[in-house]
C-alpha cells in the first residue's frame, strides 16, 4: 500500500491503496464515483472512460499510480449541473436505452468535441469506435454529438 494523491473532479484526495489498482476500481469502490462503469475490464468497450490530464484513457486498465498529481475528470465531474452540452444533447435525442455504456460514450465524445469544435461524421465514427453499445444507438449517438457541438458553439 502506498498513499497516492489524486486531483479528481477538482477535489484532492490522499489514498492509501495498491499503485497497481486499476483506476476504476478506485473511482468507483474508494471514492463511491459509480458513473464511470465497468465493462470488459481489457480496454476494449469505453464503458470506463475519464479524462486524466484532458486525454481519454480506458480506467479499467489505468493503474491508479499513473493518475496520481494529474487531473481525473470523471461523469460526475463533467459539469456541475448535468448541463455540458454533451449531456444536453444526450437528453434531447434520448440516446440511451440500457444506458449502461453511456458515460463512456460522453467522455470519448467530450474529448473529441475539444480537438474538433464541429466534427463531421467520419470524424466522429473514426473518433468513437472504441465505444461500444450493445443496444446499437450510434446514429442518435452521432446526432447528439452534433447537436452538441451545435450548442456548445452557441454559448461561445
Amino acid at each position: 500500500m502506498a498513499t497516492i494523491n489524486l486531483k479528481i473532479n477538482g477535489k484532492q484526495h490522499a489514498l492509501d491503496v495498491d499503485p497497481s489498482t486499476p483506476l476504476l476500481w478506485v473511482l468507483r469502490e474508494h471514492l463511491n464515483l459509480v458513473g464511470t462503469k465497468y465493462g470488459c475490464g481489457v480496454a476494449a468497450c469505453g464503458a470506463c472512460v475519464v479524462h486524466l490530464d484532458g486525454e481519454a484513457v480506458r480506467s479499467c486498465v489505468t493503474k491508479v499510480k499513473r493518475a496520481a498529481d494529474k487531473e481525473v475528470v470523471t461523469i460526475e465531474g463533467l459539469s456541475e449541473k448535468g448541463d455540458h452540452p454533451l449531456q444536453q444533447a444526450w437528453q434531447q435525442v434520448d440516446v440511451p436505452q440500457c444506458g449502461y455504456c453511456q458515460s463512456g460514450q460522453i467522455m470519448s465524445a467530450a474529448v473529441l468535441l475539444r480537438e474538433i469544435p464541429n466534427p463531421m461524421d467520419e470524424e466522429i465514427d473514426l473518433a468513437m469506435a472504441g465505444n461500444i453499445c450493445r443496444c446499437g444507438t450510434y446514429l442518435r449517438i452521432r446526432k447528439a454529438i452534433h447537436l452538441a457541438a451545435g450548442i456548445q458553439q452557441e454559448t461561445k
